[in-house]
C-alpha cells in the first residue's frame, strides 16, 4: 500500500481560494485530461479528487479539519456555478476561462474515455449509495459504457465503520485491481473517505456525491439551463426538501457572506 510519504506533489494548476478552500480554476476538459493521466499512469500513487460547491465552502469555514482535508487533496474542482462565479469575481486573471467541473459530468467523461480508448489500465470501483441505487448504476454503466472495466462495487452501511472494516474495505478494493474509486457517501463524509483511501492505496479516489443517483436514474437531474444559471439548487430542493433544506438555507447565505467578506478584504489590501 502507498502511504502518505509516497504521495507525489500535485501538478501545477491555477488555484483560487474561496474562503478556506483552494479550488482549481480549470475546464472540464482540463480536469478530465489531468485525472485520466493519473489513472493510467503505470505506477501511480494515491490521488484524491474533491468537488466543491457553496455548501462545501460553508462547511470548511466552520470546520478547520474539513478545510485541511480538502486543501491536502491533489485536486479540488469547482462543482457549482456559484463557485466558478466567485473565482472569476475574486481573481479574474486566474479564473477567466474556468468552467464548472461537475462531479456527474466528470464521471461520465472518464467512463466515456474508458469506453473509447478501451484502456486496460482504467479499472473502476464504486463505493456508496443504497444497494438498489448501486445496482441500477452498475447496470447503467455496463449498458452505456460496456468497454469500461467495472471491477467492484459495494454499498456501505449507514454508520461509522470500524478500523477493521476499513482495512477489509481497502483489501477488497486492492484485490479487485481497481485504480479509480468513485465514492458517493455524501458531503463531508465522502471527502474524508476519499482522502483516507488515497493515503492507503495507489488509486485515484473521487468524491462525486449525487453522481451515483443521477447516473443511475434514481434521482432526477435539473435541466441544463438551471445547471448553467446557478439555480439547480432550487430544483434539487423542490425534489428533496427534507434532506436538502439545511444545506441550502444554511449553506447558501454562508457562502455569499464568505465571498463578500473576501472581496471586501481584497479590495482594501
Amino acid at each position: 500500500m502507498a502511504g502518505p510519504e509516497a504521495r507525489r506533489e500535485p501538478s501545477p494548476m491555477r488555484v483560487v481560494a474561496i474562503g478556506r478552500v483552494d479550488v482549481a480554476a480549470m475546464t472540464l476538459v482540463e480536469a478530465t485530461t489531468l485525472i485520466w493521466g493519473w489513472i493510467v499512469a503505470p505506477e501511480g500513487s494515491g490521488r484524491s479528487v474533491h468537488f466543491c460547491n457553496a455548501y462545501t465552502v460553508a462547511l470548511a469555514e466552520r470546520d478547520p479539519d474539513y478545510a485541511s482535508c480538502l486543501n491536502q487533496a491533489d485536486l479540488v474542482c469547482a462543482d457549482g456555478m456559484p463557485v466558478v462565479w466567485a473565482q472569476r469575481w475574486l481573481q479574474e486573471q486566474s479564473a477567466a476561462h474556468s468552467t464548472r467541473v461537475y462531479g456527474p459530468d466528470l464521471m461520465e467523461a472518464i467512463l466515456e474515455r474508458s469506453e473509447v480508448t478501451r484502456a486496460p489500465d482504467a479499472r473502476h470501483y464504486l463505493l456508496g449509495a443504497t444497494p438498489a441505487t448501486l445496482d441500477a448504476l452498475r447496470r447503467r454503466i455496463e449498458d452505456r459504457w460496456p468497454q469500461a472495466q467495472l471491477v467492484g462495487w459495494e454499498s456501505p452501511e449507514f454508520r461509522t465503520p470500524t478500523e477493521a472494516e476499513l482495512v477489509a474495505r481497502d483489501e477488497r478494493i486492492s484485490s479487485s485491481g481497481a485504480n479509480v474509486v468513485w465514492v458517493g457517501l455524501g458531503t463531508p463524509k465522502q471527502d474524508f473517505e476519499v482522502a483516507r483511501i488515497a493515503s492507503r492505496l495507489p488509486v485515484v479516489a473521487l468524491g462525486v456525491g449525487a453522481a451515483f443517483d443521477f447516473l443511475a436514474g434514481t434521482t432526477p437531474q435539473a435541466p441544463r439551463w438551471m445547471q448553467r444559471s446557478g439555480t439547480e439548487w432550487i430544483y434539487r430542493l423542490a425534489t428533496e426538501p427534507r434532506r436538502l433544506a439545511h444545506r441550502y438555507f444554511w449553506g447558501n447565505p454562508w457562502f455569499v457572506a464568505i465571498v463578500l467578506r473576501q472581496r471586501i478584504i481584497s479590495t482594501h489590501t
